[in-house]
């Protein structure tokens, strides 16, 4: 819970609710050596209560509305440990004279760790991991019969940082990609250099097969694997529905370390009944923390990680340090640096 806020000369950073603690103890320990910055953590509850005494805040997983917003009587920064900002009312924050930053996934190996996270549970779903588990505890060898990544088709849908990390980690298994993205680049012919990039530094030379979002059900049908990497936005809510898991090839395989919300709950659940879903692997749930006892974990091709693909111990060091220096920079007056603004 926060310190008393009587002490002056302070600058004060708040993290909000329990989970994703590594947040606050990385942060914390970083600051260590600068007692003029105070680091608490607040109840997902208790945060209206206390915002007003905080400076910069990290709002994890908590909503900050326009209400709680106006309570921030001294915020200078909202920002993100890591990317998604759709729990935090923009406008709102802006009116109020206040920033709103996001920790760019590419320079902190948010992405890079993200992407791993998407080839385990390709891997874990292609090699049947809940029947493995269930063989060795019947102590059988020799089954299930799995599938190689080798010769796949993968569909990216969102081709930003997480998906051209991606990209370059699925080049060498032997896999077809193919991209959806708003815009690409003019020159993306170039041939790609050792680290997977074309002579402009582009990464579209990844990608076999280019589209934009409107193409995403047509090529639906032509992958074996669809990795879900999307912001969640009014535009992408709920963008895997029906008529998207329809288009899909019966037993393809739906991959998401996005957010829940992009997924249908109630249209995955139907595919993955009627067989027509190969199998579902999920780091993110459309609500966190997810309920061991929903329905949508019977099935035995269902993969389920709990919001843990950012969550390493490169990724947290490293967005802990730009968390730390914001609130020096903060505390110091000068330009903050490190971070995305988004208002």
């Amino acid at each position: 819970m926060e310190r008393e806020s009587g002490e002056q000369g302070v600058t004060r950073v708040l993290f909000c609710g329990p989970h994703f603690p590594a947040s606050q103890d990385y942060t914390r320990e970083y600051l260590s050596q600068y007692p003029f910055i105070q680091v608490d953590e607040a109840a997902l509850d208790d945060v209206p209560r206390v915002i007003g005494n905080y400076h910069l805040c990290v709002v994890k997983n908590k909503r900050f509305d326009s209400d709680i917003i106006a309570q921030a009587k001294q915020m200078k920064l909202l920002m993100q440990f890591g990317v998604g900002l759709e729990g935090v009312d923009i406008d709102a924050a802006t009116k109020n004279g206040i920033k709103v930053a996001r920790i760019p996934s590419d320079v902190t190996g948010n992405a890079a760790s993200c992407a791993e996270m998407a080839i385990y549970l390709m891997l874990g779903l292609l090699r049947k991991q809940n029947e493995i588990q269930t063989s060795v505890n019947q102590r059988k060898l020799g089954e299930p019969v799995g599938e190689t990544l080798f010769g796949k088709t993968v569909l990216i849908v969102g081709y930003g940082n997480i998906g051209i990390d991606l990209a370059k980690r699925l080049r060498p298994f032997g896999v077809k990609i193919i991209a959806t993205r708003r815009s690409w680049c003019l020159n993306s012919e170039a041939p790609l250099q050792s680290n997977g990039l074309d002579q402009n530094g582009m990464s579209d030379s990844l990608v076999d097969v280019k589209g934009s979002h409107n193409d995403i059900c047509n090529f639906a049908g032509e992958a074996d694997i669809v990795v879900c990497c999307l912001s969640l936005n009014k535009d992408t809510a709920g963008i895997i529905n029906d008529s998207f898991l329809s288009s899909m090839r019966k037993g393809a395989l739906l991959i998401n370390i996005a957010r829940g919300g992009l997924l249908d709950y109630e249209a995955v659940a139907r595919h993955l009944e009627c067989g027509h879903l190969g199998g579902l692997g999920t780091d993110v749930a459309w609500t966190e923390p997810f309920d061991p006892n929903d329905k949508i974990l019977k099935y035995k091709n269902v993969l389920l990680t709990p919001h843990v693909a950012g969550v390493t111990e490169h990724s947290y060091r490293s967005m802990a340090k730009v968390v730390g220096d914001a609130a020096l920079q903060l505390h110091a007056g000068t330009s903050l640096t490190g971070v995305e603004f988004v208002n």
